[in-house]
């Protein structure tokens, strides 16, 4: 455990480290990055400290920037796909009074009293780096034997950790998924103790740990921790109720509770797209609310895509979603509920694709199919098959005016007429027989049938 695989270590952090040991200071790499080249992963983010100020660190790295007031340099580097390396002096801090940041800082004097204030005793370790490439790893607070351990626990007492802040809550879940650790005992009961502190964290840095969280390998894991850890009912109260809610019944292929299917459901996302993965996760969140029971024993839940819908709008609202992320969680679960039945039109596939965006197809078969392992059927069936190729030969006609084969310049040019109204009308009605599969989406057909179109419309 104590080995570090030094081709893990990047050239540019060497020489780093080298130039503040080599100007008479101390320098150690500390953080996820001493974490990480403990278990032998790759990491492109490297954090280091050191007893020089920030202005000493300037004189050293000219190209530096610093302008804040955490006492943290920042490296750019060039030609690397590293993140700029970020230096931060010694420093200990005091009084959280918004439950995130310190209200006062103040420059350490030793390592120790810097590690002191960090997170979670894996991140808490320190690695130095000695004049002839040597490295030793420094552990104060027990790190080694936690990691050892698979642990998450925090560095000292857990509800003075978490009230300094309360993003550390969500990190601790985040970490132990990436990592695939469990929580310590004291440490999980302190973020139930404390979970309502999110509260205090702004939306975007809440909804940033959740897509860490969807990102991880088994999202599965790091949805039930927060469930399990309170946090889920402060961030994400909509998806509780789902557990509640049964699908047993006659005539339903449902086994578990609806929530149980949405875990189900998300474990067999293949996409490593968060949104995807979050909108497979709740893409059934409706059903609490459209759930009911017919005199026959059947359970129902008519239009909970439509509900659900509505709740993702809000959810994306509250998280602060991009609104390009907000119109695609809406859509994939506003339409996952789609028909797939050999006897549809190329009309009612048109509408589909125009609903769920061309864009968000491949997204949207991807929840499909998550959907229907999730519920224990199948992986496909020929209908859903012969679903997919009917929307490649559709997407080969045109789905707007935008996607004909001539343009209002051609047509202005080809007719001798100005911009206008009429040019408009034209490409419209060309359009129209084009979807109707009466004229071909052939510029020489096109504009052979837009003269026609233009001696009708001077005739009226």
């Amino acid at each position: 455990m104590h080995k570090i695989e030094k081709n893990l270590i990047p050239k540019e952090v060497f020489d780093t480290v080298g130039k503040i040991t080599n100007s008479g200071y101390e320098c150690f790499i500390v953080g996820g990055a001493v974490r990480d080249l403990l278990l032998g992963r790759t990491t492109r983010d490297w954090d280091f400290t050191t007893n020089a100020t920030p202005e000493q660190i300037l004189e050293i790295f000219k190209d530096g920037y610093y302008n804040n007031t955490f006492g943290t340099v920042g490296i750019a580097l060039e030609d690397s796909d590293l993140e700029p390396f970020e230096i931060t002096t010694y420093r200990t801090e005091s009084n959280y009074s918004d439950n995130r940041r310190p209200d006062k800082v103040s420059w350490g004097s030793s390592l120790e009293e810097d590690v002191s204030r960090r997170d979670f005793t894996i991140n808490s370790m320190a690695l130095q780096i000695g004049p002839d490439s040597s490295t030793e790893v420094i552990d104060h607070h027990h790190g080694l034997e936690d990691l050892k351990l698979k642990l998450i626990r925090t560095v000292g007492d857990a509800d003075t950790r978490f009230k300094e802040d309360a993003l550390r809550m969500m990190r601790a879940v985040r970490i132990a998924t990436e990592l695939g650790f469990k929580i310590e005992e004291k440490t999980e009961s302190s973020i139930k103790h404390n979970a309502e502190l999110i509260n205090n964290i702004s939306k975007e840095r809440v909804k940033e740990e959740l897509w860490k969280i969807l990102a991880a390998p088994n999202p599965v894991d790091g949805v039930e921790k927060l469930i399990s850890s309170g946090i889920c009912q402060i961030i994400l109260p909509e998806l509780l109720p789902s557990f509640e809610i049964d699908q047993k019944s006659p005539e339903r292929h449902h086994i578990d509770d609806v929530g149980t299917h949405l875990l189900k459901s998300l474990a067999n996302c293949r996409s490593h797209d968060p949104l995807v993965r979050f909108a497979t996760l709740i893409h059934d969140i409706g059903k609490p609310q459209t759930h009911k029971i017919l005199s026959s024993g059947v359970v129902t839940f008519y239009n909970h895509e439509v509900v659900g819908s509505r709740i993702a709008a809000k959810i994306a609202e509250r998280l602060k979603f991009s609104k390009n992320e907000s119109t695609k969680l809406f859509k994939l679960v506003r339409w996952h509920q789609f028909t797939v039945d050999e006897n549809q039109t190329d009309s009612a596939i048109r509408r589909f694709i125009r609903n769920v965006g061309v864009e968000n197809i491949e997204d949207m078969l991807t929840l499909r199919i998550a959907d229907r392992l999730g519920g224990g059927a199948r992986e496909t069936s020929w209908r859903l098959e012969e679903f997919k190729k009917r929307l490649i030969e559709v997407q080969k006609q045109p789905f707007s005016v935008r996607d004909l084969k001539v343009t209002g310049n051609d047509l202005m040019e080809a007719l001798g007429i100005p911009q206008g109204k009429a040019v408009g009308i034209i490409l419209n009605k060309l359009f129209s027989k084009v979807e109707a599969g009466e004229l071909a989406n052939e510029s020489e057909e096109l504009l052979k049938k837009a003269k026609e179109l233009q001696l009708e419309i001077s005739r009226n």
